[in-house]
Formats: structure tokens, sequence, C-alpha cells
């Protein structure tokens, strides 16, 4: 008697390694070379990238915890080479949500316990330590870390790049680039050391540490800041990606340290 459950209709590439007692449902694609531990659900609607792996524990694809959901088909979708640690749980889609889709990237690394909820982005090389959180159409993009046992409220978005400690509970967008802490979650500067490792030169550091001294300590509202980024600032990838990045934001940026009493 076999141990796995594997529907006949799934697509499973080349080279892909199913452990005993995992379950893989009808509507499922497992690119080549990928993991999947004992104990894993893999349900229907569920698109897995390349040399991923899947440890054990985890369900992908289950149905949305949303009350909006109405049994429609909806999709997860996981990149290349990311990792999903044991117990790691991310939910389908909503068509409410018109996106119909859950997306982690590739070259994440989501450790264990980690929720992803209905309709959330996740970009790549993304890593969300231990117990995060995330409800539903959250946004997190490239390369941001966020710290262990931590929560985004829906519609929240991380900009790229940024970290966010551990223990934080957010409501408000984190912009790129940022390093933030305490509580309520607060601005606390950049992400200098994060960012020297992916390679920012010195010049493109303190850019950044420029354009955050006139939105976070000049005194003006964001969207005068904003102006007076895009006045005072040549075009470039990192103020645009600032700039881009607020102006989209529905729930607001979150406040700096020195506007904030900690709890």
């Amino acid at each position: 008697m076999s141990l796995t459950s594997i529907h006949p209709e799934a697509r499973i590439g080349a080279n892909v390694v199913v452990e005993p007692f995992t379950s893989i449902s009808q509507h499922v694609e497992i690119g080549e070379g990928t993991w999947i531990g004992p104990n894993v659900t893999i349900m229907d609607y569920v698109k897995i990238g390349k040399n991923c792996k899947i440890f054990p524990g985890a369900v992908i694809g289950a149905v949305p915890q949303d009350l909006k959901f109405a049994g429609e088909i909806t999709h997860v979708e996981i990149g290349d080479n990311t990792t999903l640690r044991e117990y790691v749980t991310v939910n389908r889609g909503t068509a409410a949500s018109g996106k119909n889709i859950t997306k982690v990237g590739s070259n994440c690394l989501l450790m264990s316990y980690v929720h992803v909820a209905h309709d959330c982005s996740v970009g790549n090389q993304v890593i969300l330590a231990s117990f995060t959180g995330l409800a539903g159409e959250v946004e997190v993009h490239d390369c941001a870390i966020i710290g262990g046992s931590s929560g985004a409220h829906q519609f929240c978005r991380v900009g790229a790049h940024a970290m966010i400690s551990g223990g934080s509970f957010f409501g408000k967008d984190v912009p790129p680039y940022a390093l933030a802490g305490r509580r309520p979650l607060a601005f606390g500067g950049i992400n200098l050391i994060g960012l020297r490792r992916r390679g920012f030169t010195n010049e493109q550091i303190t850019l950044i540490t420029d354009i955050y001294k006139v939105i976070y300590q000049s005194g003006f509202n964001v969207t005068d800041a904003c102006h007076k980024v895009e006045a005072g600032f040549p075009a470039s990838v990192e103020r645009n990606t600032i700039l881009d990045f607020i102006r989209a934001s529905k729930r607001g940026i979150i406040k700096s340290v020195g506007s904030l009493e900690e709890e």
C-alpha cells in the first residue's frame, strides 16, 4: 500500500521527491527537482516551481479563510528555489479581491509556522521568520525581511529591502529600504546592513538616507515631502522606488521613531 496520495493527473516534474504520508491533489503542478517532505498537504490549484523544498506539515492551497469566498476556482503560485519550513500555510486567492491568486516568489525562505493568507503577494528573495502572519492581500516586496512572531494587517505593504524587527504588529505600510521597529512600529532609519549585503554603493545609501531625511525629518507632511524629494533629487531607481511606493499607499506609511512614544 502506498504511503503517499498523489492524484494521477497531478503534473509532477522530473526528479521530484515526494516523501511518505504526503497528499497531492489533482490540479497541482510541481517543477523539477523539488523536494516535498513527509506529511505535506498540497491541495488543488497550486503551482510550485523548480528546486523548492517543502518541509513536513506544510499545507499549500487550502481555501481562503475569508467569508466572501464562495467556492470559486482560485490559485496559489510559488516560484523557484523557495523553501517552506515546517507547518507553513499558504491559502488560495479569492475572486472578491479581484486577484484570484496568492503568490510567493522565487528564492524565498518562509520559516516554520508562517501563514500567508488569501491574495497576498510575496516577492523574490523574501524572508519571513517563524510565526509571522500575513493577513489577506498583504504585499511584501523583493528582498524584504520580517522578523519572527510579527503580524501584518490586511492590505498592508512592505517595501523592497525593508527589514522589520521580530514581534512587530503593523497596520500601515513600511517603505522601501527602511529599518522598522518598536511598538507601534516606526521608521528607525534605513536598512544599512541589508543594503550593504545586497551590494548597494555608498552613493546609493547616502541618497536613500537623504531622501528619508526629507520625508521624516523636514517637518513637511508626506505629500509635500514627496514633492520636495521629486524636485530636489534627480530621477534614480532608488528615488522612484520610494516615491512610487509612498504615493501608492492607501493605509499611509509608518511614522518615525521620534514622533512616537514606545509602549
